[in-house]
Protein backbone atom coordinates (compact mmCIF):
# COMPACT_ATOMS: atom_id res chain seq x y z
CA UNK A 1 0.00 0.00 0.00
CA UNK A 2 1.02 3.43 -0.57
CA UNK A 3 0.71 6.98 1.06
CA UNK A 4 -2.38 8.20 -1.01
CA UNK A 5 -1.55 12.27 -2.11
CA UNK A 6 -3.41 14.71 -1.74
CA UNK A 7 -5.69 16.13 -4.32
CA UNK A 8 -3.28 19.18 -5.23
CA UNK A 9 -0.70 16.18 -5.56
CA UNK A 10 -2.03 13.50 -7.44
CA UNK A 11 -1.59 15.06 -11.37
CA UNK A 12 2.40 15.38 -10.58
CA UNK A 13 2.22 11.86 -8.40
CA UNK A 14 0.43 10.31 -11.51
CA UNK A 15 2.88 10.74 -13.98
CA UNK A 16 5.66 8.97 -11.19
CA UNK A 17 3.78 6.29 -10.04
CA UNK A 18 5.34 3.65 -12.43
CA UNK A 19 8.46 4.81 -10.05
CA UNK A 20 6.48 5.28 -6.76
CA UNK A 21 3.11 3.63 -6.20
CA UNK A 22 2.35 6.25 -4.40
CA UNK A 23 -1.43 5.55 -5.05
CA UNK A 24 -2.35 1.66 -3.96
CA UNK A 25 -4.22 0.35 -1.78
CA UNK A 26 -3.65 -1.54 1.68
CA UNK A 27 -6.76 -3.65 0.82
CA UNK A 28 -4.55 -5.40 -1.83
CA UNK A 29 -1.91 -5.39 0.74
CA UNK A 30 -2.34 -9.14 0.14
CA UNK A 31 -0.38 -10.02 -2.53
CA UNK A 32 2.47 -7.52 -3.13
CA UNK A 33 -0.47 -7.14 -3.92
CA UNK A 34 -1.82 -4.13 -4.17
CA UNK A 35 1.47 -2.38 -3.71
CA UNK A 36 1.97 -1.55 -7.17
CA UNK A 37 -0.66 -1.55 -10.18
CA UNK A 38 -1.86 -5.29 -9.08
CA UNK A 39 1.62 -6.19 -7.56
CA UNK A 40 2.98 -8.09 -11.52
CA UNK A 41 6.48 -8.36 -9.17
CA UNK A 42 5.07 -10.62 -6.61
CA UNK A 43 5.02 -13.19 -9.67
CA UNK A 44 8.58 -14.30 -9.83
CA UNK A 45 9.98 -17.23 -11.11
CA UNK A 46 11.33 -20.20 -9.32
CA UNK A 47 14.73 -20.34 -8.38
CA UNK A 48 16.64 -21.40 -11.35
CA UNK A 49 13.99 -20.91 -14.01
CA UNK A 50 14.88 -18.37 -16.72
CA UNK A 51 12.21 -15.47 -17.41
CA UNK A 52 12.26 -12.40 -19.42
CA UNK A 53 13.23 -9.27 -17.94
CA UNK A 54 10.43 -7.44 -16.09
CA UNK A 55 8.76 -4.24 -17.80
CA UNK A 56 9.19 -0.89 -15.80
CA UNK A 57 6.65 1.21 -17.03
CA UNK A 58 2.93 1.64 -18.16
CA UNK A 59 3.98 1.48 -21.77
CA UNK A 60 5.64 -1.11 -21.61
CA UNK A 61 3.38 -3.25 -19.54
CA UNK A 62 0.78 -2.64 -22.23
CA UNK A 63 3.34 -3.90 -24.54
CA UNK A 64 3.77 -7.01 -22.69
CA UNK A 65 0.00 -7.63 -22.48
CA UNK A 66 -0.26 -6.78 -26.36
CA UNK A 67 2.46 -9.29 -26.99
CA UNK A 68 1.78 -12.40 -25.04
CA UNK A 69 -2.05 -11.93 -25.34
CA UNK A 70 -1.95 -12.45 -29.18
CA UNK A 71 0.65 -16.11 -28.63
CA UNK A 72 -1.75 -16.69 -25.98
CA UNK A 73 -4.57 -16.27 -28.50
CA UNK A 74 -2.77 -18.50 -31.15
CA UNK A 75 -2.44 -20.79 -27.98
CA UNK A 76 -4.42 -20.98 -24.91
CA UNK A 77 -2.28 -24.57 -23.85
CA UNK A 78 1.07 -22.74 -23.68
CA UNK A 79 2.61 -22.49 -20.21
CA UNK A 80 4.46 -19.43 -20.68
CA UNK A 81 2.33 -17.12 -22.84
CA UNK A 82 -0.32 -17.62 -20.30
CA UNK A 83 2.02 -17.03 -17.29
CA UNK A 84 3.89 -13.99 -18.61
CA UNK A 85 0.20 -12.71 -20.13
CA UNK A 86 -1.64 -13.04 -17.19
CA UNK A 87 1.24 -11.15 -15.39
CA UNK A 88 0.91 -7.83 -17.63
CA UNK A 89 -2.87 -7.99 -17.03
CA UNK A 90 -2.23 -7.74 -13.40
CA UNK A 91 -0.35 -4.86 -14.37
CA UNK A 92 -2.93 -3.35 -16.05
CA UNK A 93 -5.40 -3.78 -13.50
CA UNK A 94 -7.14 -6.56 -14.95
CA UNK A 95 -7.39 -8.80 -12.16
CA UNK A 96 -10.85 -10.90 -13.39
CA UNK A 97 -9.42 -11.55 -16.76
CA UNK A 98 -5.94 -12.35 -15.34
CA UNK A 99 -7.38 -15.35 -12.61
CA UNK A 100 -9.22 -16.28 -15.57
CA UNK A 101 -6.19 -17.31 -17.52
CA UNK A 102 -4.55 -18.18 -14.46
CA UNK A 103 -7.25 -20.29 -13.70
CA UNK A 104 -7.57 -22.55 -16.78
CA UNK A 105 -3.73 -22.64 -17.27
CA UNK A 106 -3.14 -24.92 -13.42
CA UNK A 107 -6.00 -27.14 -14.64
CA UNK A 108 -3.84 -27.64 -17.95
CA UNK A 109 -0.33 -27.52 -15.96
CA UNK A 110 -1.38 -29.38 -12.66
CA UNK A 111 2.54 -29.53 -11.58
CA UNK A 112 3.74 -26.39 -12.20
CA UNK A 113 4.06 -24.72 -8.89
CA UNK A 114 4.95 -21.58 -10.40
CA UNK A 115 1.59 -21.07 -11.89
CA UNK A 116 -0.58 -22.09 -8.97
CA UNK A 117 1.61 -19.53 -6.94
CA UNK A 118 0.91 -16.88 -9.68
CA UNK A 119 -2.89 -18.36 -9.52
CA UNK A 120 -3.09 -17.95 -5.71
CA UNK A 121 -1.64 -13.95 -5.84
CA UNK A 122 -4.33 -13.91 -8.68
CA UNK A 123 -7.30 -14.81 -6.12
CA UNK A 124 -6.39 -12.63 -3.53
CA UNK A 125 -6.00 -9.89 -6.32
CA UNK A 126 -9.90 -10.45 -6.70
CA UNK A 127 -10.33 -10.94 -2.99
CA UNK A 128 -10.74 -14.24 -2.43
CA UNK A 129 -8.61 -14.48 0.37
CA UNK A 130 -9.89 -18.12 1.82
CA UNK A 131 -8.74 -19.53 -1.29
CA UNK A 132 -5.54 -17.83 -2.06
CA UNK A 133 -4.71 -18.39 1.13
CA UNK A 134 -5.38 -22.70 0.51
CA UNK A 135 -3.55 -22.45 -3.04
CA UNK A 136 -0.59 -20.63 -2.02
CA UNK A 137 -0.18 -23.16 0.21
CA UNK A 138 -0.07 -26.09 -1.86
CA UNK A 139 2.24 -24.15 -4.46
CA UNK A 140 5.57 -24.78 -2.51
CA UNK A 141 6.51 -28.09 0.29
CA UNK A 142 8.46 -28.04 3.07
CA UNK A 143 11.09 -30.22 1.85
CA UNK A 144 11.16 -27.26 -1.00
CA UNK A 145 10.20 -24.09 0.43
CA UNK A 146 9.79 -20.99 -1.60
CA UNK A 147 10.22 -17.55 0.40
CA UNK A 148 8.35 -15.94 -2.40
CA UNK A 149 5.30 -18.11 -1.78
CA UNK A 150 5.97 -17.44 1.87
CA UNK A 151 6.20 -13.92 1.68
CA UNK A 152 2.72 -14.01 -0.50
CA UNK A 153 0.90 -16.24 2.20
CA UNK A 154 2.51 -13.32 5.17
CA UNK A 155 0.31 -11.01 2.88
CA UNK A 156 -2.59 -12.95 2.49
CA UNK A 157 -2.67 -13.57 6.50
CA UNK A 158 -2.55 -10.10 7.15
CA UNK A 159 -5.62 -8.73 5.19
CA UNK A 160 -7.67 -11.21 6.73
CA UNK A 161 -6.48 -10.04 9.76
CA UNK A 162 -4.36 -12.67 11.04
CA UNK A 163 -1.08 -10.67 12.05
CA UNK A 164 0.48 -13.07 14.15
CA UNK A 165 0.27 -16.07 11.40
CA UNK A 166 1.89 -13.70 9.24
CA UNK A 167 4.51 -12.53 11.01
CA UNK A 168 5.83 -16.49 11.45
CA UNK A 169 5.45 -16.61 7.61
CA UNK A 170 7.71 -13.72 6.82
CA UNK A 171 10.25 -14.64 9.29
CA UNK A 172 10.48 -18.13 7.92
CA UNK A 173 10.97 -16.20 4.33
CA UNK A 174 13.86 -14.77 5.75
CA UNK A 175 15.21 -17.44 6.61
CA UNK A 176 15.51 -19.13 3.50
CA UNK A 177 16.52 -15.37 2.19
CA UNK A 178 18.33 -13.07 4.69
CA UNK A 179 17.96 -9.10 4.28
CA UNK A 180 15.30 -9.47 1.88
CA UNK A 181 14.57 -6.13 1.61
CA UNK A 182 11.08 -6.46 0.33
CA UNK A 183 9.81 -9.45 3.45
CA UNK A 184 11.69 -7.02 5.38
CA UNK A 185 8.89 -4.51 4.21
CA UNK A 186 6.31 -6.35 4.19
CA UNK A 187 7.30 -7.76 7.82
CA UNK A 188 7.29 -4.26 8.87
CA UNK A 189 4.28 -3.37 7.48
CA UNK A 190 2.70 -6.28 10.03
CA UNK A 191 4.17 -5.09 12.58
CA UNK A 192 2.58 -1.65 12.26
CA UNK A 193 -0.73 -3.68 11.86
CA UNK A 194 -0.53 -5.06 14.99
CA UNK A 195 0.45 -1.43 16.56
CA UNK A 196 4.03 -2.07 17.29
CA UNK A 197 5.61 0.28 15.85
CA UNK A 198 8.75 1.15 17.21
CA UNK A 199 10.02 -2.81 15.99
CA UNK A 200 8.08 -2.08 12.47
CA UNK A 201 10.40 0.86 11.80
CA UNK A 202 13.15 -0.98 13.17
CA UNK A 203 12.83 -3.51 10.53
CA UNK A 204 11.69 -0.90 7.91
CA UNK A 205 15.14 0.64 8.79
CA UNK A 206 17.06 -2.27 8.07
CA UNK A 207 15.28 -3.01 4.79
CA UNK A 208 15.54 0.65 3.85
CA UNK A 209 18.98 -0.05 3.68
CA UNK A 210 19.59 -3.11 2.31
CA UNK A 211 20.81 -3.83 -1.02
CA UNK A 212 17.58 -4.20 -3.72
CA UNK A 213 15.65 -1.88 -1.46
CA UNK A 214 13.46 0.49 -3.81
CA UNK A 215 11.04 3.13 -3.38
CA UNK A 216 8.22 1.26 -2.15
CA UNK A 217 10.23 0.22 1.08
CA UNK A 218 11.31 3.88 1.70
CA UNK A 219 7.81 5.15 1.33
CA UNK A 220 6.32 2.24 3.82
CA UNK A 221 8.92 3.66 6.44
CA UNK A 222 7.54 7.12 5.76
CA UNK A 223 4.01 5.89 6.91
CA UNK A 224 4.99 4.78 9.76
CA UNK A 225 7.41 7.39 11.14
CA UNK A 226 4.21 9.40 10.29
CA UNK A 227 2.08 7.40 12.56
CA UNK A 228 4.39 8.22 15.45
CA UNK A 229 4.34 11.51 14.65
CA UNK A 230 7.81 12.31 13.51
CA UNK A 231 7.00 13.92 10.35
CA UNK A 232 10.01 15.74 9.71
CA UNK A 233 12.02 12.60 9.14
CA UNK A 234 9.26 11.06 7.05
CA UNK A 235 9.59 14.12 5.29
CA UNK A 236 13.34 13.68 4.31
CA UNK A 237 12.69 10.28 3.57
CA UNK A 238 10.08 10.92 1.50
CA UNK A 239 12.07 13.19 -0.40
CA UNK A 240 14.25 10.93 -1.85
CA UNK A 241 11.79 9.75 -4.02
CA UNK A 242 9.83 12.95 -4.52
CA UNK A 243 10.78 16.44 -5.21
CA UNK A 244 10.61 18.70 -2.40
CA UNK A 245 6.78 20.02 -2.76
CA UNK A 246 5.28 16.62 -3.42
CA UNK A 247 7.05 14.95 -0.69
CA UNK A 248 5.83 18.45 1.45
CA UNK A 249 2.32 17.60 -0.40
CA UNK A 250 2.48 14.19 1.17
CA UNK A 251 3.46 14.88 4.55
CA UNK A 252 0.82 16.90 4.89
CA UNK A 253 -2.00 14.50 4.04
CA UNK A 254 -0.03 12.05 6.26
CA UNK A 255 -0.98 14.76 9.12
CA UNK A 256 -4.25 15.26 8.50
CA UNK A 257 -4.75 11.46 7.98
CA UNK A 258 -3.31 9.93 11.02
CA UNK A 259 -4.71 13.12 13.79
CA UNK A 260 -8.19 11.24 12.63
CA UNK A 261 -9.46 9.31 15.64
CA UNK A 262 -10.05 6.23 13.20
CA UNK A 263 -6.64 6.21 11.60
CA UNK A 264 -6.07 2.51 12.73
CA UNK A 265 -9.01 1.75 10.71
CA UNK A 266 -7.21 3.66 7.62
CA UNK A 267 -4.53 1.79 8.53
CA UNK A 268 -6.61 -1.16 7.69
CA UNK A 269 -7.57 -0.02 4.87
CA UNK A 270 -11.15 0.86 5.87
CA UNK A 271 -11.54 4.39 4.90
CA UNK A 272 -14.45 6.92 5.23
CA UNK A 273 -14.31 8.90 2.83
CA UNK A 274 -11.02 10.82 1.31
CA UNK A 275 -8.27 7.78 1.54
CA UNK A 276 -5.59 7.75 3.82
CA UNK A 277 -1.70 7.03 3.86
CA UNK A 278 -1.14 3.31 3.01
CA UNK A 279 1.66 0.86 3.17
CA UNK A 280 2.72 -1.04 0.10
CA UNK A 281 2.78 -5.10 0.03
CA UNK A 282 5.90 -6.25 -1.68
CA UNK A 283 6.84 -8.96 -4.14
CA UNK A 284 10.46 -9.37 -4.63
CA UNK A 285 11.05 -7.29 -7.54
CA UNK A 286 9.47 -3.94 -8.57
CA UNK A 287 6.07 -3.90 -10.45
CA UNK A 288 5.21 -1.00 -13.37
CA UNK A 289 4.41 1.05 -10.34
CA UNK A 290 0.22 -1.63 -6.89
CA UNK A 291 2.38 -6.25 -5.61
CA UNK A 292 4.49 -7.30 -4.37
CA UNK A 293 5.47 -11.89 -1.78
Amino acid sequence: MSIAPSPAAQPVLRRRRAGLGFAVCLAAFALAGCQSRGGPGDITGSIGRSQPAQPRTAADWQAERDGWGKRYDADPKDRNAAFFYARALRATEQHAQALAILQNAVLVHQDDRELLGAYGRSLADNGRLREADEVLSRAHSPERPDWRILSAQGTVADQLGEHDRAQQLYQAALKLAPNEPTVMSNFGLSLALSRNLPEAERILRQAASAPGADARVRQNLVLVLGLQGRFGEAEGIARQDQSPAEAAATIAYLKRSVSQRNSWDLLKGKPKAQQAPKPVAQGPEAGPGPDQG
